[in-house]
């Protein structure tokens, strides 16, 4: 699982390339310390690379979620494929995120 952040136009954008299962999980968390840290950024998390999402993974994006918006930030997912779209759809994660193609 490889992860990247960089700030693109005034946002933070994390890029997600792999498999977020359990085993990964636990890197990814402290990888993506600089989102949780966020106070002052809307957040983009780039999924156009992202093969597989566990559920340690799901609680990893909706920590992000919950420390955003407690800061009046979004966080919007881009790039999902049709199973890690029907994974937040069965989940009921499809109305907790903002989307973009």
């Amino acid at each position: 699982m490889k992860t990247t952040i960089n700030e693109i136009d005034g946002k933070l954008v994390a890029t997600f390339e792999g498999e977020l299962d359990t085993a990964a999980a636990i890197e990814v968390e402290k990888e993506m310390k600089p989102l949780y840290d966020n106070t002052d950024k809307d957040i983009v998390i780039d999924c156009e690379k992202l093969e597989y999402i566990a559920s340690s993974g799901l609680r990893i994006l909706l920590g992000i979620l919950k420390k955003a918006k407690s800061h009046g930030h979004t966080v919007t997912l881009k790039g999902l494929n049709d199973d890690i779209k029907s994974v937040f759809k069965m989940t009921g994660f499809i109305n907790l995120f903002d989307f973009e193609k």
